[in-house]
């Protein structure tokens, strides 16, 4: 079903309370304008501006005596011409008590009052609505544009701006049908933001601006703050180790053709990446990313969680949505056991914790979307045991230390990377002497010696390297016992990274 089907389904019944949370207040009127045109029944609206006024003709004059939401709610008991009457902003207001009382009376008489056919719609981009108005009504969620609404959001805007001031619009069918998919998971308002300005730019709109488009679209996911772009490595030549995690994902990219999907073969789904911690699992992460041409968001699960009730249920809903509207996409969810550890024991938290949970099962179990679910953890007691029966991921690999060749080519990476030759550095010695050091401390290794050659005005060699390393013990030695436990507790249930 549509939207517009949606919520004119819910107005068909008398002494409904409806309430929708969106920052497209002026969508979400559209929507409600052309139900109660469809169901034949006047619409009025009110801010604390204007009062309450006819919502159906632009300019109308406001009803007198109805600037304060009390007094307007009071006047809606007294229509009697199956009116909807929609709210704006009216959450704020509730802090006051008669406005609270005003609410709930007129929630309950049109609720008693059938015969009557009023209807309540309040709009809102705050989520703190009092739990007793949350519980009498149906919470609305406009969705996002389809890639249908999101072309015509495209034309009709280069059309607006031409008509200011000509624009060279020049972008085949292809074209157009990329930057549609770059465009997907924003709101309506964002397109045509990001359309304006980069076609305003320069006075054209082309093929050349799907850079520009994909960085503003950037701008506004992280604003949002539920998901976060993350670069990835341009070439899995750039990540050490994981041979056998490369290898099943390049067996599991073949799974992604349509070749694949004819054969009756599913997507994959998602891996859980358990190990030690500074070992790699970020960088698995995104080798996935890497490996698939896909992009890569993270999303971090300590960020969902609110003080308001119902709020972190929605946020985790949210990110899971833009998600999907993204997709084709590898969703990054870093450290899972910080977001979720409630879950597994008897938590304070009122259920919040099982709630957020139960919500993230689900839609790893019933998404058809191709998001790829890429989750990391470093303490397993920590996690649920829902959460790692058979089929909830396609993997859960194992993500130890590196062993000496794989060391040997992290230390190689890192060489490289800072603009050196890595044939005149003795990578076995320094594989040798770096045994038991992660990925990460590899890396700070090299770091730190280019530091010590910098500052000795020398160039950095193998010797300075080796010191560094040895240097600063690796979290292997201070957290061996733990690291024992975790590998043996993986032995026999996940499957080595390397």
């Amino acid at each position: 079903m549509t939207d517009l089907e949606r919520v004119q389904a819910l107005l068909e019944n008398p002494g409904v309370l409806v309430y929708i949370q969106t920052d497209e207040e002026h969508h979400a009127l559209e929507l409600l304008r052309v139900a109660a045109v469809r169901l034949g029944c006047p619409l009025r609206q009110w801010d604390v501006i204007t009062g309450t006024r006819d919502g159906l003709v632009d300019g109308a004059a406001p009803e007198s005596g109805t600037d304060h939401p009390a007094a307007a709610l009071v006047r809606f008991t007294q229509y009697a011409d199956n009116s909807i009457l929609v709210l704006l902003d009216v959450a704020g207001h509730l802090g006051d008590e008669r406005t609270l009382r005003a609410l709930r009376e007129a929630v309950e008489f049109a609720a008693l009052r059938h015969d009557l056919g009023l209807r309540l719609v309040l709009i809102d981009h705050k989520p703190d609505l009092p739990q007793v108005i949350r519980n009498a009504g149906h919470h609305f969620e406009v969705t996002p544009p389809d890639d249908e609404e999101v072309e015509r959001l495209i034309k009709s805007t280069i059309r607006r701006i031409h008509r200011l001031r000509p624009i060279e619009a020049s972008m085949s069918a292809r074209e157009l049908s990329d930057v549609v998919r770059n465009l997907r998971g924003l709101s309506r308002r964002q397109i045509q933001q990001i359309i304006a300005e980069v076609a305003n730019d320069d006075q054209r709109f082309n093929a050349k601006d799907l850079p520009r488009i994909l960085a503003r679209k950037r701008d506004f996911v992280q604003t949002d703050g539920l998901l976060e772009f993350v670069q990835a490595p341009t070439s899995m030549d750039e990540i050490g180790g994981l041979d056998r995690l490369k290898t099943w994902l390049a067996q599991r990219q073949n799974a992604l053709s349509n070749e694949a999907v004819e054969f009756g073969i599913e997507a994959p789904r998602g891996v859980l990446l358990l190990g030690v911690q500074g070992a790699g699992k970020s960088l698995c992460a995104k080798a996935i990313a890497t490996a698939w041409k896909r992009p890569l968001m993270r999303l971090d699960p300590s960020v969902l969680y609110d003080r308001y009730i119902g709020e972190s249920e929605r946020r985790l809903r949210d990110a899971l949505r833009q998600a999907e509207v993204m997709s084709p996409v590898v969703l990054w969810m870093d450290e899972i056991e910080k977001g979720f550890a409630s879950a597994a024991s008897r938590s304070i938290d009122g259920g919040l914790s099982q709630r957020m949970f139960g919500t993230l099962l689900s839609w790893m179990q019933e998404h058809r979307h191709p998001v790829f679910l890429a989750a990391t953890a470093n303490d397993i007691e920590a996690l649920p045991p829902e959460l790692l029966r058979k089929g909830r991921f396609d993997e859960i690999f194992f993500v130890d230390l590196p062993g000496e060749a794989a060391r040997r080519s992290i230390v190689e990476i890192h060489i490289r990377k800072r603009r050196r030759d890595a044939a005149r550095f003795d990578l076995a010695r320094l594989a040798a002497v770096s045994a038991g050091y992660s990925g990460a401390e590899i890396e700070q290794a090299v770091a730190a010696a280019l530091h010590t050659a910098f500052a000795g005005k020398s160039e950095i060699n193998t010797a300075m390297i080796e010191r560094c390393l040895l240097a600063s013990p690796p979290l292997s030695v201070m957290m061996r016992e733990r690291i024992e436990a975790l590998r043996s507790w993986a032995a026999g249930r996940c499957v080595p990274a390397e």
